[in-house]
């Protein structure tokens, strides 16, 4: 019997996806048959991620600030009234802005922490509470980075903060499994983004090399040898949010080309 992600129809909600990783999973659920909401806080980018979408099926855009709750609140009755429901949630977001830990401020570390401790902490919690009104056989798939394992030194700010997804995954695969909702997580390794043009950019002003050999210097510590675009990393998104991993709950998957060294 042919494996199959049992994605047709099915109704999916897309956060950070106005372009990047978020966006290649949108186009991947859509690619699959899904009905698809994105989300992102910039309007104009997520209107023009939604036309570039709707070529591919049913795509809804909700402008939503997950920093805020209110916000997320919002974001999770529209995704309702617009696809009657969820099956899956695709957490993705932005990233503070490079630099080390004692670069950083109070204001830093407070916005970092709204970003990428609370917000997907709150969103999971409002979007299984949709499941579990619904009796939805959910799945959560939240994105943090291979930095929780091994700190990058100029990213401090993700180092620590992104740390709360492995806490969130673990504690809600225990608390959900029971009703059918399956919580995980993926580590993105260094994926072609906005996000990897600041980390080189911020690399080569530090090691004073150019861009170009910052990336490079990048390239070989991964043992691939390249960095993967969006694309890549959207089809392991793709296998935790569907059908294809029915029996992963509390997974912590790095996709990143090999570049952790750490066994654990």
């Amino acid at each position: 019997m042919p494996l199959s992600s049992n994605l047709l129809k099915s109704r999916v909600l897309v956060t950070g996806a106005s372009q990047g990783i978020g966006f290649a999973a949108a186009k991947a659920f859509l690619e699959e048959g899904a009905r698809v909401v994105i989300n992102s806080s910039n309007k104009q980018r997520l209107e023009k991620a939604k036309n570039q979408l709707s070529q591919l099926g049913e795509v809804h855009a909700v402008v939503a600030d997950l920093r805020e709750k209110t916000e997320i609140d919002r974001l999770v009755s529209e995704t309702k009234r617009l696809l009657g429901g969820i099956e899956t949630l695709v957490y993705v977001t932005g990233s503070p802005k490079p630099g080390t830990f004692m670069e950083k401020e109070y204001d830093d570390w407070l916005d970092a922490a709204k970003l990428l401790t609370i917000s997907p902490a709150y969103l999971a919690r409002r979007v299984a509470e949709l499941m579990l009104e619904r009796s939805v056989k959910g799945r959560i798939v939240l994105l943090a980075s291979f930095a929780i394992k091994e700190p990058i030194p100029n990213i401090a700010l993700s180092n620590v903060c992104r740390i709360a997804i492995a806490g969130i995954v673990r504690t809600l695969a225990r608390e959900l499994g029971p009703k059918g909702i399956r919580v995980n997580a993926i580590l993105p390794g260094y994926i072609k983004t906005s996000r990897i043009d600041q980390v080189a950019q911020d690399l080569a002003r530090r090691w004073g090399v150019t861009v170009d050999e910052a990336f490079s210097k990048i390239a070989q510590e991964i043992p691939l040898g390249y960095i993967a675009p969006p694309e890549e990393l959207a089809r392991s998104i793709i296998f935790l949010g569907s059908d294809l991993s029915t029996y992963v709950n509390g997974a912590v998957l790095p996709v990143d080309g090999g570049l952790l060294r750490s066994v654990f």
